[in-house]
């Protein structure tokens, strides 16, 4: 395993961090604490998840997977380093949800008592909320860091010029700041080169992408023509599986998929371990979340790690996104 600091902190994290969205709903207690076993005999020391996971969101599950990763890491805490989000419905009220003062703080509060643990090493807003001033949102991460509770801030999926607004108001006030930022990244999906790439790395910030693996359409296992198999993230249920059909699954995309993998076959190597390594390799990537539904599932991703790309693996991967065709921003979920 590669480590490397988030961002411009002392904080140092494993260049893989798994993902945990599965925890709950695809996989049970026993398949999620296998997953962990895979990842920490492996080196992985950073572990994301969400206080709305599992995936899909429902208000029924909510918290599951905290509660799934909290017996595991409770007597190898100070081994790894934690990463919570929160905004998402928690409950029915209209305080459950939001990146406001009153509900960050109940959120954290939940989500420590489920993860059996007095601090998050890395707490993040899981979406920009147009309803909460960002200077609230950034007071109140800061009193959550003065308290003991969290060591860090971080932001996932948010465009660069929100980014930049909250860098500019953690300045102004002298509060905690973003570190690091968690956007959907792969050779798949590249929207963050333009804007959001160039402002991390002017300004400290790390990246943490998901998606590396494009929801598994980057593991070569699906053929042009087929429909989703079940079991599958594209056939998750509420609007979780259609985000990611809408995200990945079109012909095109497949066609492509399919011929990138030939080409990386014909010179020995794996579909999964050239995405992982591709993206581990492009500027201002910290470290890229991979999940799985079963150990032998992650232990074969982990490959990706070693994996040494070659000219030709780099001039293939980088062509397959400029093969497909442009969508609407609307369209790309």
């Amino acid at each position: 395993m590669q480590y490397t600091n988030l961002g411009r902190t002392g904080l140092n994290v494993s260049r893989v961090c798994l993902g945990t969205m599965t925890f709950g709903n695809q996989c049970d207690v026993a398949t999620s604490h296998a997953i962990l076993d895979v990842a920490a005999d492996a080196g992985v020391t950073f572990i994301d998840t969400a206080d709305v996971y599992p995936i899909p969101p429902d208000l029924a599950t909510v918290g599951r997977t905290e509660e799934f990763i909290g017996p595991w890491l409770r007597d190898r805490r100070d081994a790894f380093v934690l990463a919570t989000k929160c905004y998402f419905p928690m409950g029915p009220g209209i305080n459950d949800r939001g990146n406001a003062r009153v509900h960050m703080i109940r959120a954290l509060d939940a989500s420590l008592r489920r993860l059996q643990t007095d601090y998050i090493d890395l707490y993040q807003i899981h979406r920009w909320d147009d309803a909460t001033p960002i200077e609230e949102t950034l007071e109140t991460l800061d009193d959550l860091r003065r308290a003991g509770k969290i060591r860090y801030a971080g932001a996932s999926n948010l465009a660069a010029w929100q980014l930049m607004q909250s860098l500019r108001a953690s300045d102004a006030r002298g509060t905690v700041r973003f570190d690091s930022v968690q956007p959907r990244y792969n050779m798949l999906f590249r929207e963050i080169e333009s804007e959001m790439v160039p402002a991390c790395v002017a300004n400290g910030v790390g990246i943490i992408c998901y998606n590396p693996l494009a929801g598994g359409m980057l593991t070569a296992k699906y053929e042009t023509g087929e429909a989703p198999r079940a079991g599958t993230r594209f056939t998750l249920g509420g609007a979780s599986g259609e985000l990611y059909r809408r995200r990945y699954w079109q012909q095109e995309t497949l066609e492509a998929v399919t011929r990138l993998a030939n080409d990386v076959k014909s010179r020995g190597r794996s579909l999964t371990h050239v995405a992982l390594r591709w993206t581990l390799d492009q500027p201002g990537i910290t470290s890229a979340i991979v999940g799985a539904s079963r150990p032998e599932q992650l232990r074969d991703s982990l490959a990706g790690v070693d994996t040494a790309l070659d000219d030709a693996d780099r001039a293939s991967c980088d062509a397959i996104w400029y093969a497909l065709p442009r969508r609407r921003p609307s369209e790309l979920g």
